[in-house]
């Protein structure tokens, strides 16, 4: 089993404040559109399939992996990729926290497995350093790259 998790503060000294409602958009426009927020050719296809209010089912290749996902919302709150088809099943969170200062944090946390791979094995030992070294980066990158999309008008 994989289990990994990263927080980081929203609005660190000296980068433009985020409000919870700007994060969440661009929360969103990464659960619609992996491309946006991943580094360049690392996914080469996202599409929506179905969509409610509460949740959708996009396909996507990401690092040369096919994967289904069904993503559901908790507005402001949560969105949560459970893992339907690919190499992985399980889990992934981008939570919205709020400290007592009323100061937002970005939390992300896993619990996945490998499909057809022995559980603590070899690949799944792989897997959970990568997630371990590259998530705390990624809620970096997803911050900066919500933060390019409202200075553009895109959130």
């Amino acid at each position: 089993m994989i289990y990994s998790t990263a927080t980081v503060p929203v609005n660190p000294a000296g980068d433009t404040r985020l409000t919870r409602a700007q994060l969440w958009a661009g929360l969103i426009q990464k659960a619609r559109d992996a491309r946006l927020f991943l580094p360049p050719g690392v996914c080469t296809r996202c599409e929506i399939l179905e969509e409610s209010n509460t949740h959708f089912v996009r396909e996507a290749t990401i690092a040369g992996d096919d994967i289904r996902e069904i993503i559901t919302l908790e507005p402001e709150r949560k969105v949560t990729f459970f893992q339907a088809t690919g190499p992985r099943e399980g889990v992934i969170i981008n939570e919205v926290l709020e400290d007592a200062e009323g100061e937002l944090h970005l939390r992300f946390y896993c619990f996945l497995g490998l499909r057809d791979k022995a559980p603590g094995g070899p690949e799944e030992q792989a897997e959970q350093a990568q997630f371990d070294s590259g998530y705390h980066a990624a809620l970096l990158s997803t911050l900066m790259r919500t933060r390019e999309l409202l200075a553009d008008g895109k959130l």
